[in-house]
C-alpha cells in the first residue's frame, strides 16, 4: 500500500506518522509532502530516512491513499487531481465536508458510507468527531430530538502558531498574535469566523456535520464554541433531548458498549474526563452523566478527547485501516 501524507510537518501530520505505527498499518512506500519551504527536509519513519517532496511531485506517484492535512486551499486545489489519478484522498480540511457526493466519515459511526468507488473521504471537524462517537449508540437506541453544545477547545486546534502564542504569553515574551486576544489565563467565545446570524463557522460545523453523519436533518442543534488555554484536548458539555424515554443506568450501559468510548464517571472520587488525562489517547472519554431534570427525556454529558488524535489524525488513520480491512482499494 502506497501512502502519502500531505502536510506532514504540521501538528496533525506529525501525529499521523506516530499513529501509522500504533495501528501497525502496512506500507510499501511512504511519500511525505509539505510546503515548498520544507521540501528536502529529512524525516525518519520506521528507521528509514524519507525526504519531503512537493505536492506536484507526489501527484505523479502511483499512490493508493493520500491523507491531506494541509488546509482547505490545498485540498481545494489538489484533492480532485489525486482522486483523478486513482488515489483515495482522506481530507482533514473543511473544504469537502458538506459536499453531498463526499462521505463525511467517523468509522465507528458510519464507516459503511465508504465504497470501493469512493475517491474523496472527508474527515469531520474535531469537535464533531468526539461528540458523534459518544452519541452514536444513544441516537440508535433512543433517537435525538435536540442538542445544546458548549465546547471548550484546546489552542492546538488552531495549530502550532497558536500554541506558540500561548507559550510566549506565559513566558512574558512578545509574540505574533494568532488569536485576537491573549489566550493565556483567558478564554473567549470565538472559534472560526463570525457569520451574519451571530454564530461562528465552528459552531455551524457542529450543526451541519452532525446532521450529515447521522443522516438526520431533523436533529435540532445549537452550539457555542469557546477557546481555552490548554493543549491536551477539547471538552464539550452536551445537553441531549432524546425522542424516547430512557433509564440512566441503561444509558451508561449503552455508553460502556460504544466503540471508541471510555466512561469515566465517578464524581465522588473526582474522577471525570479532562484534557490533561485524555492527551495522547485515541479514545473519547465521557463523564458527568446525569439526567436533565428540567425537560422530558433530558440528559447531560461531558465529552473529552485529544483533538489532534481522535479529533483529526486518529480518525484519519482509522479510515485508512477501515479501507484496508474491508478491501476497498
Amino acid at each position: 500500500m502506497k501512502l502519502a501524507i500531505v502536510g506532514c510537518t504540521g501538528l496533525v501530520g506529525n501525529v499521523v506518522l506516530k499513529l501509522l505505527d500504533e495501528f501497525s498499518i502496512q506500507i510499501s512506500e511512504l511519500t511525505l509532502v509539505a510546503s515548498p519551504k520544507s521540501v528536502g527536509k529529512k524525516i525518519f519513519f520506521r528507521n528509514k530516512e524519507i525526504t519531503v517532496v512537493s505536492i506536484d511531485e507526489a501527484l505523479n506517484k502511483d499512490l493508493d491513499i493520500a491523507i491531506f492535512s494541509a488546509g482547505g486551499l490545498v485540498s481545494k486545489n489538489w484533492a480532485e487531481k489525486f482522486a483523478y489519478n486513482g488515489t483515495k484522498v482522506i481530507d482533514n480540511s473543511s473544504y469537502w465536508r458538506m459536499n453531498e457526493e463526499i462521505p463525511l466519515v467517523v468509522p465507528e459511526v458510519n464507516g459503511k458510507s465508504i465504497l470501493k468507488s469512493t475517491k474523496i473521504i472527508a474527515n469531520p471537524n474535531c469537535s464533531t468527531i468526539q461528540m458523534v462517537v459518544a452519541l452514536n449508540n444513544i441516537y440508535l437506541n433512543y433517537g435525538i430530538k435536540r442538542l445544546v453544545i458548549s465546547t471548550y477547545q484546546s489552542v492546538t486546534g488552531t495549530g502550532a502558531a497558536a500554541v506558540q502564542q500561548m507559550e510566549d504569553e506565559r513566558d512574558g515574551k512578545a509574540t505574533k498574535k494568532i488569536y485576537p486576544h491573549q489566550i493565556d489565563q483567558n478564554c473567549f467565545p470565538h472559534g472560526g469566523d463570525f457569520l451574519e446570524n451571530g454564530y461562528t463557522t465552528e459552531e455551524i460545523k457542529l450543526v451541519n456535520e452532525t446532521q450529515k453523519i447521522f443522516n438526520d436533518p431533523t436533529i435540532r442543534i445549537t452550539a457555542t464554541v469557546v477557546r481555552i488555554p490548554v493543549i491536551g484536548g477539547h471538552c464539550e458539555s452536551v445537553n441531549i433531548e432524546t425522542l424516547k424515554s430512557f433509564n440512566l443506568n441503561a444509558v451508561i450501559d449503552v455508553l460502556n458498549n460504544s466503540a471508541g468510548v471510555i466512561v469515566q464517571d465517578n464524581p465522588k472520587n473526582f474522577d471525570y474526563p479532562m484534557p490533561i488525562t485524555s492527551q495522547y489517547k485515541n479514545d473519547v472519554f465521557v463523564g458527568r452523566i446525569r439526567i436533565d431534570e428540567t425537560i422530558k427525556n433530558g440528559l447531560n454529558l461531558w465529552i473529552v478527547a485529544d483533538n489532534l488524535r481522535k479529533g483529526a489524525a486518529t480518525n484519519a488513520v482509522q479510515i485508512v485501516d477501515y479501507i484496508l480491512q474491508n478491501k476497498l482499494l
